[in-house]
């Protein structure tokens, strides 16, 4: 009996101890738009880039986070930033920044950030998970390797297989 109770301590301090070691998962969110400029449940067919959108950090004054997974903060140049929407009408939000202004972008969606000035851009992502990953898309789609069937690309893309293989052909780097 003694040595049951001894083991059931055991267990129990061990099974205490192990749930106070730190926890590195991410909660998945239950939709891309929960909440948007401080509104709940935003009906995704309605957004639009001024729902991701501040202007005015570089202004001295109280700011706030607009709730996104990823916060793009511009200091210098200009740049053309999106995103789609691609659980409706795959929908292109885009917004061109300048220095000061703030951009969110949504979790799990594609998106870009593109230098449309005529000097160096600078800029500062935030992001909302210790391990956010990245995809480059033409490098997952076109450098796979084995290569993805060509006939599969060509009707998922609807593109001429010619391009498809093409594309294929090129070197693609891991730049992430």
């Amino acid at each position: 009996m003694m040595k049951r109770l001894q083991l059931f301590v055991a267990d129990f301090a061990i099974l205490a101890f192990s749930s106070l070691l730190p926890s590195t998962s991410d909660p998945s969110p239950l939709q891309d738009f929960l909440f948007v400029n401080g509104k709940f449940c935003k009906d995704p067919n309605l957004a639009n880039a001024e729902d991701f959108f501040y202007s005015g950090l570089n202004i001295p004054r109280n700011t706030s986070n607009p709730g996104g997974s990823t916060i793009l903060v511009v200091l210098e140049g200009t740049l053309y930033v999106g995103f789609i929407i691609s659980n409706t009408d795959n929908r292109l939000i885009t917004k061109v920044l300048n220095p000061g202004d703030v951009f969110a972008f949504p979790v799990g969606l594609i998106h870009f950030q593109f230098n449309i000035g005529n000097t160096k851009a600078v800029a500062f992502a935030g992001l909302s998970s210790q391990n956010p990953g990245v995809i480059t898309i033409a490098n997952a789609v076109f450098g796979f390797n084995p290569p993805i069937n060509p006939d599969v690309l060509t009707k998922a893309f609807q593109l001429d297989k010619n391009i498809v293989t093409y594309l294929q052909s090129k070197f693609w780097w891991d730049n992430n």
